[in-house]
């Protein structure tokens, strides 16, 4: 069977140039990839530096995601916390008037189931209160603190300790450690000469 590429004037030796030559472009590609060919091979690549940047911005990614996650968490304690602080602020006028009605009765002793019925309905109210975080404050004879107490008025009070509360007109109230009433007091000054 004769070639249809082959002249049939095509002496040996230029028949056989030609074979090579086909042959040649027909040869397998190189094993180099026209980037790697024009790479220079004392730069080293920039594959390291990329790795490098994304695992830093994972990183960041990451522990941002974990200051998110956490500060929801606060609020949402914090929220759970302080979330009975109007409804206590508020109930704590019915405390104040249940124990204004026993300071009124005072030892009458015609009102002894009365003021018991008050006294332990005032009981049970600040059990109920201090069983979700309310704590009472009630500075009598300490220093006094601004933080939890607002000064009425000061006397000089020649056997009091000067800036000590020497009464207490209202007392205070704390909700989880937050102060939801100052307490209303008299404080002591030094006796002017």
């Amino acid at each position: 069977m004769k070639d249809d590429n082959t002249d049939p004037a095509d002496t040996g030796e230029e028949a056989a140039d030609r074979v090579e030559a086909e042959a040649g472009e027909v040869a397998a590609p190189s094993a180099e990839t026209p980037d790697e060919a024009d790479a220079d091979p004392s730069d080293p690549p920039d594959l390291e530096a990329e790795l490098a940047a994304a695992k830093d911005t994972a990183l960041r990614a990451q522990a941002d995601a974990m200051n998110m996650q956490r500060r929801a968490e606060q609020e949402i304690e914090k929220a759970r916390k302080f979330a009975l602080e109007r409804i206590c602020g508020d109930l704590l006028s019915v405390i104040d008037n249940l124990e204004r009605a026993l300071e009124a009765a005072g030892e009458n002793e015609s009102n002894d189931s009365l003021l018991e019925g008050i006294e332990l309905t005032r009981k049970g109210f600040m059990d109920i209160l201090e069983k979700h975080g309310v704590q009472s404050v009630d500075p009598l004879g300490e220093p006094f603190d601004p933080e939890t107490a607002q000064a009425m008025s000061m006397v000089e009070q020649p056997d009091a300790e000067p800036n000590s509360v020497i009464a207490v007109m209202q007392k205070g109230y704390t909700l989880n450690g937050r102060l939801l009433r100052p307490a209303m007091v008299m404080v002591s000054k030094t006796p002017s000469a």
